[in-house]
């Protein structure tokens, strides 16, 4: 099937930020007096808007983070990734095959824009997203699993939810894809396969996706 849209996650499908900031955040719930390991971060956490943090740690706990978690996190962050971020091998072959071909793609990220700019700046995958391309959790209030996103990407880009195609790599992002009604491909290099349940497909190279989608 060819899609109208290709909805692309960002973090660990664009940039492979997902080690740096699962490291970081495991780092620092764990020095605010939350012991988490970078094994608890990927699984709870990856994917995620940053409220499902302060959520389950309130859920947990009975404790709230502090105020400037988030500025704080980021900080660390966008630190990190001055230094360490590189682009998913082959991301960048598929933005430009999708380009060539004509075919409308964008990013949908539970990250903030911020986030998202910072990323791609650093990666050099900002060519590829003008502010029409972007869109993130921070639009619409509510992050994956929650359709919202995906649906708010969607509508701003005049597609039909069924004429689209989600790329994810995170368990919460396929829920999120499902729930909008879109078909997703799943993206296995960091989360196994079984963690994926509901992908439309699956895929373990970024390099395979450019002939999935031709």
């Amino acid at each position: 099937m060819r899609y109208d849209l290709v909805i692309f996650d960002n973090d660990g499908v664009l940039v492979d930020s997902e080690p740096i900031s699962n490291r970081l955040l495991a780092a620092y719930l764990t020095e605010l007096g939350h012991p988490t390991s970078y094994e608890d971060s990927i699984r709870d956490y990856m994917g995620s808007a940053m409220h499902r943090v302060h959520d389950l740690v309130l859920e947990r706990t009975g404790r709230r983070l502090p105020d400037d978690f988030d500025d704080v996190f980021h900080a660390r962050v966008f630190e990190a990734f001055e230094r360490e971020l590189k682009p998913v091998p082959g991301a960048a072959h598929v933005l430009e095959k999708l380009t060539l071909d004509g075919t409308p793609y964008c990013v949908a990220s539970s990250g903030s824009h911020e986030r998202i700019r910072v990323g791609h700046r650093t990666t050099g995958l900002d060519k590829w997203f003008d502010d029409a391309r972007v869109f993130s959790s921070e639009d619409v209030g509510r992050g994956k699993p929650a359709p919202d996103l995906f649906l708010h990407a969607a509508e701003r880009t005049g597609v039909a939810p069924d004429r689209c195609v989600v790329v994810e790599d995170s368990a919460l992002g396929v829920r999120a894809a499902r729930a909008a009604r879109m078909d997703v491909y799943g993206f296995t290099a960091m989360t196994p396969a079984d963690r994926l349940t509901g992908a439309t497909r699956l895929f373990t190279d970024m390099g395979e996706l450019a002939d999935l989608l031709a």
